[in-house]
């Protein structure tokens, strides 16, 4: 299976997703927007990855290329391709499938639970509960057709899935113990003492478990859906 990986900022990328590919045998390419790197043509492209980033997905004017991005993912969600959003991705899955995304009330950054409303699909090897590494300003609607299937006490659209091959998590199941070094590193300003947001030092404390088993059999699962 062909993966492609949209990466937005130098401090976001695959994580341990790129450990499940490489394990599978999943070929993954790349475009670094941020690098100015053009979008690849969706043929060939089996499974789309759409990753976080530090802008909001409708600052068109300081990020151009979200414009093409948008297009290009929704082209590949009209194209029945395999799609994942992660917290920025989630929120573009979102705004291409009409849904408003918007500030959330509260900065949700650090390891917070999340309560699983529903399980369909690739989400049937998630517990009802867990918690999971969190850095997002903005929300997201439910898009209309989509199930709702996570929430927690910090943002009550954790997640939906639309269809059975495109999945939207505001959360990050990828991150290992070197990321969340870079997401500190490069969002440090970030951490401003709120109900939801932790400090650096209980961040890199974090849960001894980063769950990469349950990652892995939710992308087993998505990458099989519809076949």
């Amino acid at each position: 299976m062909q993966i492609h990986a949209v990466i937005h900022g130098p401090s976001e990328g695959l994580g341990s997703i790129a450990e499940w590919a490489h394990a599978r045998g999943h070929p993954v390419t790349e475009t670094h927007l941020y690098r100015g790197d053009p979008l690849p043509p969706l043929e060939g492209i089996d499974f789309a990855i759409v990753m976080g980033g530090p802008m909001n997905i409708y600052q068109h004017r300081d990020f151009p290329w979200l414009v093409a991005e948008k297009q290009w993912l929704a082209a590949a969600i009209a194209q029945g391709k395999r799609v994942l959003g992660v917290c920025l991705g989630a929120q573009l899955i979102a705004d291409v499938l009409g849904a408003k995304v918007w500030q959330n009330p509260q900065k949700e950054i650090g390891w917070f639970p999340v309560r699983m409303i529903a399980r369909p699909g690739p989400l049937a090897a998630l517990p009802e509960r867990l918690t999971v590494f969190h850095w997002h300003g903005d929300t997201f609607q439910i898009p209309a057709g989509a199930t709702h299937v996570a929430a927690s006490d910090g943002c009550a659209h954790q997640g939906f899935l639309f269809g059975d091959r495109v999945l939207a998590l505001q959360f990050h199941l990828e991150v290992t113990p070197a990321s969340v070094s870079e997401f500190i590193a490069g969002g440090e300003r970030e951490l401003i003492p709120a109900p939801f947001v932790q400090s650096p030092e209980t961040i890199c404390a974090g849960p001894a478990d980063f769950a990469p088993a349950i990652l892995a059999q939710m992308l087993d699962a998505l990458a099989a859906a519809g076949d």
